[in-house]
C-alpha cells in the first residue's frame, strides 16, 4: 500500500517499492525505511574545525562519514556526487553501527585527539535511524556525536535524537522562502529549518553553530544577512548574542550553478561585519 514519508515537509507519497525525492527513503511493505542505512560512501578523519565547528573542542578530530541522498536540490551543491546520488549511482560499503564505533575507538587509540563521530557530507537525517543507532553506541563508549545537516527535518526526528547530539552545525541556506524554493525544498522549508535551529539552540547539551553559504545574486544582501543574524541573536534571550556561532562562507561554482564566479572575498568579509551587529562570534570560511 502507498504511504507517506513524514521526516520532512516534502511529505513524499510513496507506492510500494518506491524511493522518495531524497533517493534514500523507500516504501517497504507499507513502511517507509532508510534504504541507505549503513551504506557509507565517504569516510575520513577530519579536524573538528572542518565541519565547521569553531568553538567546540578546537584542535580535536572526528571520524566523518556520509551516505547518499538529500531532501534538497541546491543548485550550488558542494557534495553533489553523493548527496544527489542514489544507491545505483555511487559506490558504497556497509558499515554497521558497531563497526563504526569500533573503527572510531581504534582511531582514538592511535591518536588521542579523536573524540567521536561526525554525520556529514550528504544529508545525514534522510537516514536518521542510522545516526540514532550509531550515536547511542558512541555515547555508551565515551564518544561524542556531531551532526552537520540542512535542518530540514520534522520535530519527530529531533525527538528520536534527543540527548544524542553533542554538537551540530545547521545550514541556514538563506532567509527567504524564495531561496529555499530555488533549492527545491518544498513548502514550509524555511520555517522547518528555523524550528530545528530553535530546538537545538534551546538544548543545553548540544553546542550549536550555523552556516550560510553566500551565493552571489541569491542571498548576498546586507538585509538578508542582517535579518538572519538578528533572528539568531534572539533565540536565547539576553544570552543570544553570545550563544550562537555563525559562519558566513564563500561560494564557488559547482554542480548546476556555474553561471557566476566565486563570491568576492570582500563581500564575505563585509557580510560578516553585518552579522556582527547582532552576534559576537562570526567566522568567515573558504576565503
Amino acid at each position: 500500500m502507498s504511504t507517506t514519508c513524514t521526516i520532512c515537509p516534502r511529505r513524499c507519497r510513496l507506492a510500494p517499492g518506491q524511493t522518495g525525492f531524497c533517493r534514500a527513503r523507500r516504501n517497504e511493505g507499507g513502511t517507509v525505511v532508510a534504504g541507505n542505512y549503513g551504506r557509507v560512501t565517504s569516510l575520513a578523519l577530519d579536524p573538528i574545525e572542518k565541519k565547521p565547528l569553531a568553538r567546540y573542542r578546537p584542535g580535536t578530530l572526528v571520524v566523518s562519514l556520509g551516505s547518499y541522498g538529500c531532501n534538497l536540490r541546491c543548485p550550488f551543491c558542494q557534495n553533489a556526487e553523493i548527496s544527489q546520488a542514489g544507491e545505483k549511482n555511487i559506490p558504497w560499503r556497509e558499515i554497521s553501527p558497531e563497526e563504526l564505533v569500533d573503527l572510531t575507538l581504534d582511531a582514538r587509540s592511535r591518536d588521542s585527539r579523536v573524540i567521536g563521530i561526525a554525520y556529514t557530507y550528504n544529508e545525514p537525517l534522510v537516514g536518521w535511524e542510522y545516526v540514532r543507532d550509531c550515536a547511542r553506541l558512541a555515547h555508551e563508549r565515551g564518544l561524542v556525536n556531531v551532526l552537520v545537516s540542512n535542518g530540514c527535518v520534522e520535530t519527530s526526528v529531533l525527538d528520536e535524537l534527543a540527548g544524542l547530539i553533542d554538537a551540530a552545525n545547521i545550514d541556514l541556506k538563506g532567509f527567504t522562502d524564495a531561496f529555499y524554493d530555488a533549492c527545491s525544498a518544498g513548502p514550509g522549508a524555511l520555517a522547518c529549518v528555523k524550528s530545528t535551529i530553535e530546538r537545538l539552540a534551546a538544548d543545553p547539551a548540544c553546542h550549536l553553530e550555523v552556516t550560510t553559504l553566500i551565493v552571489p545574486g541569491m542571498n548576498d544582501t546586507d538585509n538578508e544577512i542582517d535579518s538572519a543574524a538578528r533572528w539568531l541573536a534572539g533565540l536565547d534571550g539576553e544570552r543570544g548574542r553570545e550563544s550562537i556561532t555563525y559562519h558566513v562562507t564563500r561560494f564557488f561554482p559547482r554542480w548546476h550553478l556555474t553561471d557566476r564566479g566565486p563570491t568576492p572575498v570582500e563581500t564575505v568579509y563585509h557580510l560578516a561585519e553585518v552579522a556582527r551587529r547582532h552576534l559576537s562570534y562570526v567566522f568567515t570560511g573558504n576565503c
